[in-house]
């Protein structure tokens, strides 16, 4: 099979586990892992890769639940190559690896306010690609474009139209790799910016189990938003609420546990594996479907192949 796959400056490993690339730390292996050196090894490797073989672009596995069998085909995570910070003017540009927090930090150092990324968690593709947004903000707000590698290695600029940004969404083509990033932010001074940060940190250890193994929110905000992302007013239904609501606030399904202290976290709270944090998170939807009429849907991506009764 290596001699089926093209030859990478970057490294490429195969049947690698992923559950320790995961916040949740479950999953079982890709068939392979490619880490490019660059953007061209990346480019390069796509173009001369066979077009039936299938590609999952993951970052830093921070909204994620990979499956206990494993990923099929290969597995794309970049790396140092791709974590660059530029700024210039009212512009910021990074790369996809770069994380939210390193972002929001080096833009208030230079008196720039992209703040909203700061309680992010992951990077900045998958920022992008989530139209990832807190406190009223969204990076449909603030996105000048995007760069991407297509799944037949063409190097292509994206605008927000081009992306057609949704609540907790955007379009990308199966197999695309967004790996940079410019954003417009408005200028404030870097004291006030720092100390609105600090704020938000304490805000969201407050609220969100930061200390425990999770993904974020398991399940998108049933209502309330329009399809560009940004919050309405009129509404304020919350998943969290439902789940609460739900009787299922510190439920727990083997080793998988909905927080005590916020519902909506799904957590690995004791070995669990992937089938027990998916068992429990359609458990989840189908109580709060019978109580409340409402369908949740997953904000978590769940990838990859359940475990056969015989193993992989």
């Amino acid at each position: 099979m290596t001699q089926q796959l093209p030859t990478p400056r970057g490294a490429l490993t195969e049947n690698r586990p992923l559950d320790s690339l995961t916040w949740l730390r479950v999953g079982g292996p890709a068939d392979w892992l490619f880490q490019p050196a660059d953007i061209e090894d990346l480019a390069d490797f796509l173009r001369a890769l066979d077009p039936a073989m299938p590609v999952f672009p993951m970052g830093v596995g921070s909204n994620l639940i990979v499956r206990d069998g494993g990923i099929r085909g290969i597995v794309l995570r970049l790396g140092r190559g791709f974590n660059n910070i530029e700024i210039k003017d009212d512009i910021v540009t990074a790369g996809a690896a770069a994380l939210d927090a390193h972002v929001a930090r080096r833009a208030a150092d230079a008196g720039l306010d992209l703040t909203f990324l700061r309680t992010i968690p992951g990077s900045i593709g998958g920022a992008v690609r989530m139209n990832a947004g807190c406190y009223g903000t969204y990076v449909a707000d603030h996105l000048l474009s995007a760069q991407a590698v297509s799944r037949d290695g063409r190097v292509v600029t994206l605008s927000p139209d081009d992306l057609e940004f949704g609540y907790r969404h955007s379009t990308l083509p199966e197999g695309w790799v967004l790996t940079q990033a410019s954003f417009r932010a408005d200028r404030a001074d870097p004291e006030t910016l720092h100390a609105r940060m600090v704020q938000q940190l304490a805000r969201r250890d407050e609220t969100q189990p930061t200390k425990e193994r999770s993904a974020g929110s398991t399940f998108r905000n049933p209502a309330g938003f329009s399809s560009t992302g940004r919050a309405d007013d009129t509404h304020d239904l919350k998943a969290w609420s439902l789940i609460d609501r739900a009787g299922l606030r510190g439920y727990r399904l083997g080793g998988a546990q909905m927080s005590e202290k916020h519902p909506n976290f799904l957590l690995n709270a004791d070995h669990a594996t992937a089938a027990d944090l998916e068992a429990l998170g359609e458990l989840v939807r189908r109580r709060v479907k019978e109580s409340s009429g409402h369908e949740l849907q997953w904000e978590v991506i769940r990838i990859g192949d359940a475990l056969s009764p015989k193993g992989r």
